[in-house]
């Protein structure tokens, strides 16, 4: 008897990790997913006409039952419980689940959370571990509890940083979460199916987290606004975090600016000339292979992607070639 799965999910991420199940559950023939829940189709970007998630594209690829509801309310439950789905997998999907959803599975709902729980609880732990400078990050599995991020761990991987990492690269279909997340969802899905005994399946025991915990909040575009009085190393590590969103920016002037890619200058600083006298956000050089210099309250910024409002970007040489008169300018 194969093991019934009920996934959650909606950006590309979790699309990967769906497709991944998919497949194994058909290879091994030890669990099939029954059933797929995602968010409504929304607009992207510049057009208004709604769009699917990935992960409903995926659902609907291989034929999946794939179920976009505005609210887990008693209609949708009543549409998801003939599939009978034995265990709830979550990646991604963005809600709360509350008990009478999580009562339709016998052995209740596992989640997979991009931090070493319970450090980074909330919605954006990958972009906090980046803003603080961790050295790792990593992968928990947990139990589905009513509290948000606090139910039991069954399974957890380091991931080691170094410093060049952005939420794009670690959170990419083909990066250390997913890959991770989903060799973890399936060893645990594995030896659910394995504990199969008279019709009952047994979710193993978990772990109570330990330590201290953090919540991790919400992020709006706002947030994205560089503070040149902040250090040249918080900036750049802002950058990093909030690539590919919300991106950070500054203006000059009355227009917006996008850094989207930056390093800490480490060069020669008597080369900029008269840095005393700058105030933060001045625009000090262009150094030749490096970057466009920026200083801030602590250090200089080297911006090496920019983007004016409106317009594509550009590497810094052809930004510079095309933006005559930008050294001196402020940023603000």
């Amino acid at each position: 008897m194969s093991l019934k799965v009920f996934y959650a999910g909606s950006p590309e991420p979790s699309a990967a990790l769906l497709e991944t199940l998919i497949e194994s559950g058909k290879s091994g023939n030890l669990w099939e997913i029954v059933g797929v829940l995602t968010n409504p189709p929304s607009a992207k970007k510049r057009s208004a006409t709604p769009t699917p998630t990935a992960v409903f594209e995926v659902a609907q690829k291989h034929g999946i039952p794939v179920f976009t509801p505005e609210h887990l309310d008693s209609t949708f439950r009543e549409q998801i419980a003939p599939l009978n789905a034995d265990i709830f997998v979550c990646f991604d999907y963005g809600h709360i689940f509350g008990p009478k959803f999580l009562s339709l599975f016998a052995l209740g709902g596992v989640n997979l959370h991009p931090s070493l729980l319970p450090k980074y609880r909330g919605c954006t732990p990958v972009p906090a571990a980046i803003l603080n400078g961790d050295e790792k990050t990593g992968v928990s599995l947990q139990k589905i509890a009513l509290a948000i991020d606090e139910g039991d761990i069954l399974d957890c991987r380091e991931i080691a940083l170094d410093g060049t990492e952005t939420t794009e690269s670690l959170m990419a279909t083909d990066g250390a979460v997913v890959k991770n997340g989903a060799e973890m969802i399936q060893n645990v899905l594995s030896a659910i199916a394995k504990s199969e005994n008279g019709g009952a399946f047994v979710l193993p025991a978990g772990k109570k987290q330990t330590g201290e915990a953090s919540y991790t909040p919400f992020i709006s575009k706002q947030d994205g606004k560089i503070d040149w009085n902040c250090s040249a190393a918080q900036i750049e590590r802002k950058i990093r975090a909030y690539t590919p969103w919300p991106q950070c920016f500054t203006k000059v002037g009355d227009k917006e600016l996008k850094i989207l890619s930056a390093h800490v200058f480490t060069g020669d600083v008597s080369a900029l000339g008269d840095v005393s006298a700058m105030s933060a956000g001045t625009v000090a050089a262009v150094v030749k292979n490096d970057g466009i210099v920026i200083k801030c309250k602590d250090g200089f910024l080297s911006a090496t992607v920019l983007q004016w409002q409106a317009k594509k970007a550009a590497d810094f040489k052809s930004f510079a070639n095309g933006a005559r008169g930008f050294v001196g300018s402020v940023c603000i």
